[in-house]
């Protein structure tokens, strides 16, 4: 039996978990200690009763996912908005040496990939599904280039790339904070920036008040950026240039939040207010949590054996990979330790995930800002572009 939920019966639901997942991760000290991200932790209980649900009783719940969309825009915009100019001018070079090591992790991936499904006597093109194709690349990119390796006899693979974008949402979310956490300890680092944390607020820290005019004022800003910033990206991709939605809004973001205080001075903008921090929370909690609590895990007991063993292998090298060069490459302070969490977020689950890393970090252990725009500028907008040369590359070698 199927059961529909319509868009609003959804976000009831999302709600509902991101709160399972905030009572989890205080009662259970481990969730909390280890900064794994609460939308993961009750996304993943919500995913694990509809597993149940639809073992026992043979029920399936299908969402309405139409407000997820909008919620990754917004989310987005916001993080634009808390990107000042001297932000930027100093992440200019992380920005440059976390792309090179992206670009890195993608071809670590691919060639793993590949390897491993060889030796298990898979097709090749298979491990390449396994690599950066679903999990840098996430759902989406997955689901885009199902097409392509059908065509190279690959007749299931879009559902083999979506349970590997699967399992890497799940492992993302559940190792980059703990790997950071690690990092922090051992090395005993601290937080250098005074400023409010970039999402949300944090642990144990008395909140700053919120009123009604400062939050009318971050929902105007966002909302006016949000609308520029994807009119804007419709517009380029209609002139050829393919960039999606929510980089447009990132962009959009940016430039608003640090060109109109030049011209309203006195003005306290949105970047300043705790209200946007509180906005972006909700927003990338919710989208989250729909994502998590929309997967279907009986899909992945369906497709065991070799591709486990595959994703493990991958989960184990993007670890690896992010401990020893990753931390180290990019200053071996706190800013890397906050970035190191993302690294994995991105290499195993698409920069949502990273995103939630990063949070669960800060809310730990104080605000990153170069990690909150270094970050979605190389996995929101750079990633994908990169990703789909590198793809295209493996296959014309193996195919």
């Amino acid at each position: 039996m199927v059961v529909e939920l319509s868009t609003h019966r959804t976000l009831l639901i999302a709600i509902l978990v991101l709160f399972i997942g905030k009572f989890i991760n205080r009662r259970v000290p481990f969730f909390r200690n280890y900064d794994i991200p609460e939308p993961v932790t009750g996304g993943l209980f919500a995913s694990i009763v509809l597993g149940l649900l639809h073992a026992v009783e043979g029920v399936d719940v299908v969402f309405d996912t139409t407000l997820r969309d909008s919620l990754l825009l917004a989310f987005f915009t916001s993080l634009g908005l808390s990107a000042k100019l001297d932000t930027l001018v100093q992440g200019g070079r992380t920005l440059v040496i976390f792309l090179g090591l992206l670009i890195l992790a993608l071809l670590f991936q691919n060639t793993v990939g590949v390897t491993i499904a060889s030796l298990l006597g898979l097709e090749p093109l298979i491990g390449l599904i396994s690599g950066s194709v679903s999990l840098s690349g996430g759902h989406g990119t997955a689901i885009a280039w199902a097409p392509v390796f059908e065509k190279y006899g690959i007749t299931n693979a879009m559902e083999l790339g979506t349970v590997c974008a699967t399992f890497g949402l799940v492992l993302g979310g559940f190792t980059g904070g703990p790997l950071a956490e690690r990092l922090i300890r051992i090395n005993r680092l601290k937080s250098s920036s005074k400023e409010h944390i970039t999402i949300g607020s944090r642990y144990n820290e008395e909140h700053e008040p919120i009123d009604a005019e400062n939050t009318l004022l971050a929902l105007f800003t966002l909302v006016l950026a949000m609308v520029a910033g994807a009119t804007s990206a419709r517009w380029l991709v209609g002139m050829g240039i393919q960039i999606p939605e929510f980089v447009g809004c990132l962009f959009a973001g940016i430039l608003v939040t640090n060109l109109i205080p030049k011209v309203f001075r006195k003005q306290q903008w949105s970047s300043t207010v705790p209200s946007l921090a509180v906005i972006s929370d909700v927003c990338l909690g919710l989208f989250l949590a729909m994502s998590l609590m929309s997967m279907q895990l009986w899909t992945l007991a369906s497709m065991a054996g070799p591709l486990f063993i595959l994703l493990m292998v991958q989960t184990c090298l993007m670890l690896t990979f992010t401990w020893f060069v990753v931390y180290r490459l990019l200053g071996r302070d706190f800013d890397a330790a906050v970035m190191s969490s993302g690294m994995v977020g991105i290499g195993l689950g698409a920069t949502p995930n990273a995103m939630a890393n990063m949070t669960a970090v800060t809310q730990h252990y104080g605000a990153s800002p170069k990690a909150f725009i270094v970050v979605p500028l190389a996995g929101a907008f750079f990633i994908d572009i990169v990703n789909s040369v590198v793809i295209r590359l493996f296959i014309d070698l193996l195919a």
